[in-house]
C-alpha cells in the first residue's frame, strides 16, 4: 500500500450525483476517479445488485468496508463511496481521520424529490427494494447524521447542474482560488 490520500472523497445517498460529479471533478483536477462499488464488483466478480440478492447486505457491507479502507489508503484522486458505506463505524472513523488530515470529504446532499426523480425505478439499486420512494425517504433521514459526521463540506445537489456542484467542490479545495 502506498501513502497516498485522496484529493476528495464523495459520500451521499444513491442518486446524489457521486459518480457524475466525481468523474467531472476528477477531469477538472486532472486526477483519476475511483468508485468503491466498482471495486467491490471487480473483487466479487458480480454486480452489487447480484451480491445483495445472492449473499445479502451484510456480506456486501463487509466487502465494501474492505474496499473503502483499501481505496482510502491507495487512491490519490477523486473517490466516490457507495451510499451505505457510512453505515460502517470503521469506515466513518477512517473518513473522519482523513478529514482531519486535510482530505476534503464532501457530502453530496440531495432532497427526496430530486433523489426520487433521479432514481426512477432503477433495478440496479437493490437497497431501495419494493417501495423505492419510502425506502429512499427512510435512507435519507437515517443516514443524514452519518454523512454529517464524516463530511468536511456539504454541497446540495438537488435541482442543480453537475458543473455547479463541481465548482462548489473545487472552490473548497485548499489552495484553489475562489471564483468571483
Amino acid at each position: 500500500m502506498s501513502d497516498s490520500r485522496p484529493l476528495v472523497v464523495l459520500v451521499g445517498p444513491p442518486s446524489s450525483g457521486k459518480t457524475t460529479v466525481g468523474t467531472a471533478l476528477a477531469a477538472a483536477l486532472g486526477a483519476a476517479f475511483r468508485d468503491t462499488d466498482h471495486d467491490v464488483e471487480v473483487e466479487a466478480g458480480t454486480s452489487v445488485a447480484d451480491l445483495f440478492i445472492t449473499h445479502g447486505e451484510p456480506h456486501f457491507r463487509a466487502l465494501e468496508e474492505r474496499a473503502v479502507a483499501r481505496a482510502l489508503a491507495e487512491h490519490a484522486g477523486v473517490l466516490a463511496l457507495g451510499g451505505g458505506a457510512v453505515t460502517s463505524k470503521a469506515t466513518r472513523r477512517l473518513l473522519v481521520e482523513h478529514g482531519r488530515n486535510g482530505v476534503l470529504v464532501v457530502w453530496l446532499d440531495v432532497d427526496l424529490h430530486s433523489a426520487a426523480r433521479r432514481v426512477g425505478l432503477s433495478r440496479d439499486r437493490p437497497i431501495l427494494g419494493v417501495n423505492p420512494r419510502a425506502m429512499l425517504r427512510h435512507m435519507l433521514e437515517t443516514r443524514a447524521p452519518l454523512y454529517g459526521e464524516v463530511a468536511t463540506l456539504t454541497v446540495h445537489t438537488g435541482n442543480r447542474e453537475p458543473e455547479d456542484v463541481v465548482a462548489d467542490v473545487l472552490a473548497a479545495l485548499p489552495g484553489r482560488p475562489v471564483a468571483p
